[in-house]
């Protein structure tokens, strides 16, 4: 099994900046892409971020292209979430993912493992 720590999230005024990071621990050979997801109050939870295996092939929903960066480290066996600008509408819980296939992927069915997500509030 695979067992997936996210950390970072807090309360931050609109237009101010968060880090998220998400350490995997288990058996981390078998994790391939990873990603991160939100999900709002009352709302279903929704893609936002995801890295292939390598690093080298990311995607972002619209709404964060720009403002938010993936990336991962394969030796700590981490990957971080960069927020800047933030809006009021980012105000989820945050959720880190991983799974076995290699590309990235934006659909929330691929992803084998999760976190138990970390709270961002954005205030305006």
């Amino acid at each position: 099994q695979v067992r997936l720590v996210e950390s970072g999230g807090g309360l931050v005024q609109a237009g101010g900046s968060l880090r998220l990071s998400c350490a995997a621990s288990g058996r981390t050979f078998s994790i391939g892409a990873m990603g991160w997801f939100r999900q709002a109050l009352g709302k279903e939870r929704e893609f936002v971020a995801t890295i292939n295996w390598d690093g080298r092939g990311t995607d972002y929903r619209d709404s964060v292209k720009g403002r938010f960066t993936i990336s991962r480290d394969n030796v700590k066996n981490t990957v971080s979430l960069q927020m800047n600008s933030l809006k009021p509408e980012d105000t989820a819980v945050y959720y880190c993912a991983a799974t076995r296939g290699f590309g990235q992927s934006a659909i929330l069915s691929s992803y084998d493992y999760w976190g138990q997500g970390t709270q961002v509030t954005v205030s305006s």
